[in-house]
């Protein structure tokens, strides 16, 4: 288990190299769920994602010795990009396994940051594997996407943030895959902003974390179809929710086209570029998953890492491509 000074310690070691990301409000947003909305854009984040806070701590943390071994991981993408960013700072080797079907931007996006692009499989499984593999082989210190205490405590220092910025906030949304980003959030949040009630918001064929809340302990689900690359872990992991199970209210569900729906409402009226896995908050608050009766809400957007063609598919279609 990690605590509340693993993350205060972990903003200390990122202070010099993550952005603080701005909270921004969203009038519309709030008329549409009945509240007061804010928007912590951490698609503003170096690398385009909230990942790069834990990918720079793990790294950060590690002795010359196994820098000097180089770092892996298995990625659909923006944790690929936020390990091949914080090796390259930290002047080390890294070794990125991502899915054949991983989108293209972010593979170039994380060779242009210094990383070595190797391909295996479709699923979360299968680039561990190899990844895994790899690193038995060649020496390498893997640097897992989620389940990690480093990459927790990196990516609770966005709850820190919340706290600062939105004292008020009666709830916080945030996207979760494999949990890292919302048991971070919600550790942060349980020690200095207790009050603050924290949803994850998941796609529906994607529901890990809502199946291993009901069941009491992480469960393995099929592989899932959703145009939310990033939350497609076949599997919460097993830190996360240990710290999830008391911490988290319950995890929302919404369907591809309500994700749509919110990567054009927030291109369009709120001026941000954000992809389909760091839209699902909005996507809840938009499709009244959770009507805020007044509430004050804090909406993570985890990311904003989205193909350009489909972002020109979204604003050219008055339906939002659903």
């Amino acid at each position: 288990m990690i605590g509340i000074a693993d993350v205060q310690r972990a903003r200390e070691r990122i202070a010099a190299g993550a952005h603080v990301t701005p909270l921004l409000s969203s009038r519309l947003l709030g008329e549409a769920a009945g509240g007061t909305v804010f928007l912590k854009a951490e698609s503003l984040q170096r690398t385009g994602s909230f990942k790069f806070r834990g990918a720079l701590n793990a790294v950060r943390s590690l002795d010359s010795r196994q820098l000097a071994r180089g770092v892996a991981t298995y990625s659909s993408g923006n944790h690929a990009q936020a390990l091949a960013l914080a090796a390259r700072l930290a002047g080390c080797r890294a070794v990125v396994f991502m899915p054949q079907d991983a989108p293209r931007i972010k593979v170039e996006a994380t060779r242009a940051y210094g990383a070595e692009v190797r391909f295996a499989g479709t699923t979360s499984a299968e680039r561990k594997a190899a990844a895994e593999a790899a690193a038995e082989s060649e020496g390498l210190v893997i640097v897992p996407p989620f389940d990690h205490p480093g990459v927790v405590a990196g990516q609770g220092t966005a709850g820190l943030e919340i706290a600062e910025q939105a004292p008020g906030a009666d709830v916080v949304l945030v996207p979760v895959g494999g949990g890292g980003l919302l048991s971070g959030v919600a550790l942060a949040l349980s020690a200095v902003l207790p009050a603050a009630r924290v949803y994850g918001v998941e796609p529906r064929s994607a529901d890990c974390l809502s199946r291993a809340l009901a069941a009491g302990e992480p469960v393995t689900i099929e592989p899932p179809r959703t145009i939310a690359d990033g939350l497609k872990p076949l599997r919460v992991g097993d830190l996360p929710f240990s710290i999830l199970r008391d911490r988290v209210a319950a995890s929302l569900l919404v369907d591809d086209a309500e994700i749509l729906r919110a990567v054009r409402f927030l291109a369009l009226r709120a001026r941000l570029v954000v992809e389909p896995s760091g839209a699902v908050g909005v996507a809840a608050l938009l499709s009244g998953k959770l009507p805020l009766e007044g509430r004050t809400a804090v909406a993570v957007l985890s990311g904003g890492n989205v193909e350009p063609a489909l972002l020109a598919r979204l604003l050219a279609s008055p339906s939002g491509g659903a």
